[in-house]
């Protein structure tokens, strides 16, 4: 096995295995490594049952790195984002209002696909790369750093010199750590619930967000399961519900989702196991440090509102690939590393504090405060303008 590349990633999940093959396909020597090996089946013990939207601007990336075209017949269009309050004395629809992507382009908003599948498809396409060495169940433990080069240390005791170090290993990241980079760490007492569904209604291509009390319950598209509609959910509620809610009996728990739900997709049905995750917002104090580059959730991490975690983590691979190829003789120096950490670090802390305070929306208990934010919708809705620019910052677009 080789002990030199130009960019060692930190992290196989589906920031890291992105980076790996957009950074391959652009000629670069790439390993990636991630101490624990992908799952790639959807029924199987530890898959994430998570679902990731790729926005609009993500989809060119994609294709210029050769995923698109595995995971296109897959993917479910986002073309309405349906926006619910529901924060009224019963789990009733009192505010509704649609977001529609036709209103500013002539694409959907983005498209839905499964995370187990997305590493599964996403695994092939490095296998197809000759120059992208992908070693699932390697971890990274130690870091050395000089201004011409950077050492990693794996977990199998071998060491691998390289130009650039990309860390894309989480929220703990072990590679931010061992650069001493600080973040700013923010939580919200939240947890998510994360599983599929299906429903008698269908869901036709909307994806929607009802807000009640707690944080949001957000179904978004997915194809159709077992001849039935089907959707992802990630149902956000403070941390003792949420593991509440987890340990139901099926039957219990299906008619809780369904009330939560305000009925909009008929009776819902479990499609899945229950899984649980933290919510937290994180940001790091800088993106970069000597010969490393942080992106994804060891850069950032936010709520999961409005899709946009995965889709800053797209970003920052852009960035950093296109300083990569307009000097590739700099690949990992302090001037390409600067003007990385400058293009990047604002934007993601507006997000991050945007993000934050939606999700605090969200949260809110109290009747006049519930009744305040359904009024804020129906404003920020009336108005066309502010609508469309709206939308259009939810994609990233200036």
């Amino acid at each position: 096995m080789k002990d030199s590349c130009d960019i060692l990633i930190s992290g196989g999940g589906i920031a890291g295995l992105t980076a790996a093959a957009a950074f391959g396909s652009a000629g670069f020597d790439v390993i990636c490594v991630d101490p624990a090996p992908p799952v790639t089946e959807r029924d199987a013990e530890g898959s994430d049952l998570r679902t990731t939207a790729f926005l609009q601007p993500a989809r060119g990336l994609l294709e210029q790195c050769g995923l698109w075209e595995r995971l296109d017949e897959h993917a479910a269009p986002l073309q309405i984002m349906r926006i619910v309050d529901a924060g009224g004395d019963v789990p009733e629809p009192r505010v509704v209002r649609d977001f529609n992507a036709a209103d500013i382009s002539d694409q959907p908003f983005g498209w839905n696909l499964p995370n187990w599948l997305l590493r599964r498809e996403m695994v092939a396409r490095l296998a197809d790369l000759p120059n992208v060495d992908f070693r699932p169940g390697t971890a990274t433990t130690s870091l050395f750093t000089r201004t011409a080069e950077a050492r990693v240390g794996l977990g199998d005791g071998s060491r691998i010199r390289c130009k650039l170090v990309v860390a894309a290993d989480g929220r703990n990241s072990p590679m931010r750590e061992a650069a001493g980079i600080r973040v700013h760490t923010t939580r919200y007492g939240q947890k998510a619930l994360a599983f599929a569904v299906t429903h008698p209604i269908a869901h036709d291509n909307v994806s929607t967000e009802i807000h009640r009390s707690g944080g949001p319950f957000t179904l978004v598209p997915l194809p159709d399961w077992q001849g039935q509609p089907s959707s992802a959910i990630v149902w956000m509620e403070r941390g003792p519900r949420a593991v509440e809610l987890l340990n139901l009996p099926e039957a219990e728990f299906e008619a809780a989702m369904t009330e939560r739900s305000c009925g909009l997709f008929g009776p819902l049905k479990l499609a899945s196991r229950r899984t649980i995750w933290p919510i937290i917002s994180q940001c790091a104090e800088r993106l970069s440090g000597e010969r490393i580059a942080l992106m994804a959730e060891a850069a950032h991490v936010v709520p999961p509102i409005g899709a946009q975690g995965l889709n800053m983590s797209l970003g920052d691979l852009r960035s950093l690939l296109d300083l990569a190829q307009a000097r590739p003789e700099g690949l990992g120096d302090a001037q390409m590393l600067d003007a990385y950490h400058k293009a990047r670090h604002t934007e993601i802390e507006l997000r991050v504090r945007g993000i934050d305070l939606l999700n605090r929306a969200s949260m809110v208990e109290a009747r006049p405060l519930r009744d305040a934010r359904a009024m804020g919708l129906n404003a920020l809705y009336s108005l066309a303008p502010v609508r469309k620019t709206l939308m259009q910052m939810g994609l990233g677009v200036r």
